[in-house]
């Protein structure tokens, strides 16, 4: 950390450290480690959202994907109380243009590998 303090001050930029916080991947110690950032101790969390995508400290993905099947899911039904047509072609549209870009925003990132969460994606499209 104060590597980084020093390389931040040589180039002049300021650190929003409210927005800042660590997470320890993989078993969590049974002590508490304070992590400082000058006299602001940062606070420990279990998940955070990096670039649109909600990491764990166990590195699973089922919390990102139920997230975005929920999001999708509610965009589909809003897709549908919104058209009075019942046109495929015009839905279809509507479906690729609105929800599927949900569904592939950096999947490379977090594909799913488990049954479940393969299910639960393909229900939505």
């Amino acid at each position: 950390m104060n590597r980084l303090i020093d390389w931040v001050e040589s180039w002049q930029i300021k650190i929003s450290i409210n927005k800042c916080n660590y997470m320890i991947i993989g078993k969590q110690p049974q002590f508490n480690i304070d992590v400082k950032i000058g006299d602001f101790c940062l606070p420990h969390v279990t998940s955070c959202r990096d670039l649109g995508i909600q990491v764990c400290s166990s590195l699973s993905n089922s919390s990102h994907i139920a997230n975005v099947v929920n999001v999708a899911s509610q965009r589909c039904n809003l897709i549908m109380r919104s058209f009075i047509t019942r046109d495929t072609d015009i839905l279809k549209r509507a479906f690729i243009t609105y929800v599927r870009p949900l569904l592939e925003y950096n999947s490379v990132i977090w594909s799913p590998q488990t049954i479940t969460d393969i299910c639960s994606l393909k229900k939505v499209q």
